[in-house]
C-alpha cells in the first residue's frame, strides 16, 4: 500500500478564505456531490489533494431506504476529516428534517439539499430539480430542515427548471429567508441537463440581490476558467464535479493558480508538467492508493466500482480504449490492480496534453 504522507496536502490558500457556519476551510474549492463518484475513498483522496470541502453522494430522504448496502456505505463517515457535508433528497418536508438529523448523528457537520439533480428517477419524484417549478413547496423544505438541525444548512439548485422559467434569484430570496447557510448554483436549468455551456449571468444577479454564500458550479476545469468566474460573478467559492473524475489533483492545480502570487503561465513544479497533467508515474501511484481504498472500502465489490475511475485516470494514455475492455472484464482485486501496475509501467512516455 502506498505511504499517504507522500500525498501531497492541501496547497497555499487562494484569494477568496471561505467558510460555512462556524466552519472555516482550507480553500473555497469544493468537490460537488456525484451519485455513485463520491464516496468516502474519492472525498478522502480530493480533500488530499487540494479540496478544501468535499460534500458526500445525496441519500434519499425517506430512512425507511436506509437499509440497502449502497444507502448504508453512502452514510459511512466513519474516520472521515471534517468538516463533513452530507446531501439529502426528496420532497418531504418532515422526512427532509428526519433525514438531517439523522445524518448529524451519523458524524456529519452539514446538511446539504439537493434541488439540482436532472435525472429523471430523482425529478419524476418531485425531487431534485422539480422542485424549483414549487417555490412554495421549496420554502417548506428549508424551513423545515433548518429549524430541526442545530448546523448549517445548505442548498443547491440549478438555474430553474427550463430557459424559459430561471427562477433562481426567488429560490435565493427564499434559501435567505429560510437561513440557509450557502448556497450553491448550477449554471444549467433542468431542461439543460450537461447539453449546453453553463451560463453566470444568473449566478451574478444572485450575488448583486441576496447577501448569502454562494458557490458557483458548471463548467469549471481550469484555474483561469476559475478565476473568470468567480470574479465575474462575485461567488465566494467553486464547486467542480465532472472534472474531477479521474483528476482528482485538479483543486491543487487550481488553488495554485488562484494564489496571489501565482504567474499567468505556470511553469512546471516537477511534478506536474506545465500542461496539467502529471506525469504518469505519479498517476500511477494516486491511482494504486484510490484502488486500495475502493477494495477496503467495498470488499470484492470494490472491483466494479474502481472500473469507472480507472478508464478516467487512463483516458489520456496512448492504448486507453482497449485498456478499458480489458479492465471491465477483471474481477478480482488482485488481478484489476496488477493490470493496472502493467498497464502504466509499459505505456510510454508521452508529450504532456491538456487534461
Amino acid at each position: 500500500m502506498n505511504d499517504r504522507s507522500s500525498l501531497p496536502q492541501n496547497p497555499r490558500l487562494p484569494r477568496r478564505p471561505f467558510a460555512i457556519g462556524p466552519y472555516q476551510f482550507a480553500n473555497n474549492l469544493i468537490l460537488a456531490p456525484m451519485a455513485g463518484i463520491t464516496d468516502r475513498p474519492f472525498r478522502t483522496l480530493c480533500r488530499r489533494l487540494g479540496a478544501g470541502l468535499a460534500v458526500a453522494e445525496m441519500v434519499a430522504a425517506n430512512t425507511a431506504l436506509w437499509g440497502s448496502r449502497k444507502s448504508l456505505r453512502r452514510l459511512d463517515y466513519r474516520g472521515e476529516q471534517g468538516p463533513i457535508a452530507a446531501q439529502i433528497v426528496g420532497s418531504n418536508p418532515a422526512e427532509m428534517a428526519e433525514a438531517a438529523k439523522v445524518n448529524l448523528g451519523l458524524g456529519a457537520h452539514i446538511i446539504d439539499i439537493n434541488m439540482g439533480c436532472p435525472a429523471k428517477k430523482v425529478c419524476k419524484v418531485a425531487a431534485g430539480s422539480a422542485l424549483l417549478r414549487d417555490e412554495i413547496l421549496v420554502g417548506r423544505i428549508l424551513d423545515a430542515v433548518v429549524a430541526a438541525v442545530d448546523a448549517p444548512v445548505t442548498l443547491k439548485i440549478r438555474t430553474g427548471w427550463s430557459p424559459e422559467n430561471r427562477n433562481a434569484l426567488q429560490i435565493a430570496r427564499i434559501a435567505r429567508e429560510a437561513g440557509i447557510a450557502a448556497l450553491t448554483v448550477h449554471g444549467r436549468t433542468r431542461a439543460c441537463h450537461y447539453g449546453v455551456p453553463a451560463e453566470y449571468d444568473t449566478i451574478r444577479a444572485i450575488r448583486e440581490s441576496v447577501a448569502l454564500p454562494l458557490i458557483a458550479n458548471g463548467d469549471i476545469a481550469t484555474a483561469e476558467q476559475a478565476r473568470r468566474i468567480l470574479d465575474y460573478t462575485g461567488a465566494d467559492a467553486i464547486m467542480i464535479g465532472r472534472a474531477a473524475q479521474g483528476r482528482p489533483w485538479i483543486f491543487r492545480d487550481i488553488a495554485a493558480g488562484l494564489a496571489p502570487d501565482a504567474p499567468d503561465a505556470p511553469a512546471s513544479d516537477g511534478i506536474h508538467a506545465p500542461s496539467g497533467i502529471p506525469p504518469k508515474d505519479w498517476i500511477k501511484d494516486i491511482l494504486s492508493a484510490h484502488l486500495e481504498e475502493l477494495y477496503m472500502f467495498y470488499g470484492s465489490h470494490g472491483v466494479r466500482i474502481a472500473r469507472k475511475h480507472i478508464a478516467w485516470y487512463c483516458r489520456h494514455l496512448p492504448g486507453a480504449a482497449g485498456f478499458r475492455e480489458d479492465i471491465n472484464r477483471t474481477e478480482t482485486p488482485t488481478d484489476q490492480l496488477s493490470r493496472v501496475l502493467a498497464f502504466f509501467d509499459q505505456c510510454p512516455d508521452t508529450e504532456n496534453e491538456a487534461a
